[in-house]
């Protein structure tokens, strides 16, 4: 798909629901007792890959447009004698490793041959601690899982240094259903520190009491159960990022819709790494301007621990401005949709510009960039950021332009409205 630039940008686009917030509402819905409408869900790969999985376990969930309708379970996981497939959708991996080990017998979790380089070995040592066996593949850890079910037995457990988040809100999201409460200590470094908030915001959402120390302990106590609840997912600020770019690259104007200025989601704050590098934010109730102006140059280091999703949309960023940027503490890209840190730096040598990786990250030179033909490695965050990059230059065309579905299968549809007033 070639992109056409855009020679003025002043244009409104809308993004949907928060996939993280999707996936955590649908799994703590199927768990809670009573029913659950969960509306302004995304709908994408990735949050049907989950749904039909419930489905599978026996949770009954009806959708209507973009609400969906969940009868709980009350923590009683069906055992449905057959393998849960998940495509590459590695929260749905890992949230649902906690779920069916609240269940009895054998459950196994498989999917796509990347989600089998997806590691899970964290999360299976904290289980294995709590009670629950499991066999992985070479037993190093890696999908296909079988998890040999009989309850969470409660207890103390510590992550020390881990690469994802998700292992964490993972058995947070279980810990109500086990026999005894669970406590959680996070040691050394934890990445992606925000979605843990968001989890526990969403859990109490619906019922769950969860007692903090600090900021690196958590104790979850066992009976209060998740109750039925009706439940709006908030915009995609990942999402809604690509559209901020765009401003800041056709030095533009762009409103996103449905979007919280306030969010917990941590990629809220790119519009911070924005407004430093020269565009204008105005913060709505439910609304974002991005208002585009010359980037400003210089050499700047910036700290994407909180923030990986972003690092797609700010190496592009980079692209086009001069002087370097350095991206550091982001080493578990290389475990998402593609090896994300080598994709960046081959995409950008594609575009002109040098970049180089490195251990936890990459270095990248600004330059003036020039059109090319994007490889996407199935990753919808490689398509999306590179897709923006044109609307700046000419001659960008974009491989499989379907990858996006993963996320944000409206995108194409929004990336239209950029031109509504060219």
């Amino acid at each position: 798909m070639e992109i056409r630039p855009v020679h003025h940008l002043d244009a409104t686009v809308e993004v949907p629901g928060s996939k993280s917030y999707t996936q955590r509402a649908l799994i703590i819905a199927a768990l809670a007792e009573g029913r659950s409408t969960i509306s302004r869900v995304l709908l994408s790969e990735d949050t049907r890959y989950l749904m039909e999985a419930l489905r599978v376990l026996g949770i009954e969930i009806l959708t209507s447009g973009n609400d969906v309708v969940i009868q709980g379970t009350g923590g009683k996981i069906r055992n449905p004698g057959q393998a849960i497939y998940l495509g590459n959708n590695g929260t749905a991996l890992r949230f649902l490793t906690t779920m069916v080990s609240l269940g009895k017998g054998e459950f196994l979790l498989e999917g796509s041959s990347r989600l089998r380089e997806r590691p899970l070995k964290p999360l299976l040592d904290a289980l294995k601690t709590l009670g629950v066996p499991s066999h992985s593949r070479d037993n190093k850890g890696y999908p296909p899982v079988r998890i040999d079910a009989q309850g969470l037995r409660g207890g103390s457990v510590a992550f020390t240094d881990v690469e994802s988040s998700q292992y964490i809100s993972s058995l947070l999201i279980g810990a109500p259903y086990a026999a005894e409460d669970i406590e959680i200590t996070l040691q050394g470094s934890t990445v992606s520190e925000p979605y843990i908030e968001m989890t526990l915001h969403i859990m109490e959402r619906f019922g769950a009491e969860i007692e903090r120390g600090d900021k690196n302990r958590f104790k979850v106590k066992s009976g209060r159960n998740y109750a039925g609840q009706e439940y709006i997912v908030e915009g995609d600020a990942s999402s809604a990022s690509y559209f901020f770019l765009a401003a800041a690259l056709c030095r533009g104007r762009v409103r996103v819709m449905n979007i919280n200025p306030e969010s917990l989601q941590g990629d809220i704050k790119f519009l911070n790494i924005m407004e430093g590098v020269g565009c204008f934010i105005v913060r709505g109730d439910s609304w974002v301007d991005v208002i585009g102006g010359p980037l400003h140059g210089g050499d700047v280091v910036f700290d994407m621990g909180n923030m990986p999703d972003m690092v797609p949309t700010l190496a592009v960023l980079a692209a086009f401005r001069q002087g370097r940027t350095s991206i550091t503490n982001v080493s578990h890209l290389r475990l998402k949709e593609s090896d994300r840190i080598a994709a960046l730096v081959n995409e950008l040598h594609r575009i002109g510009v040098n970049a180089k990786e490195r251990d936890d990250g990459l270095v990248i030179e600004g330059g003036k960039p020039h059109g090319a033909e994007i490889e996407t490695y199935n990753d919808h965050r490689i398509a999306m950021s590179f897709a923006i990059a044109g609307l700046a230059i000419p001659k960008m065309k974009i491989q499989d332009k379907l990858c996006v579905g993963k996320s944000f299968p409206g995108f194409w549809d929004e990336l239209q409205k950029l031109y509504g007033r060219a």
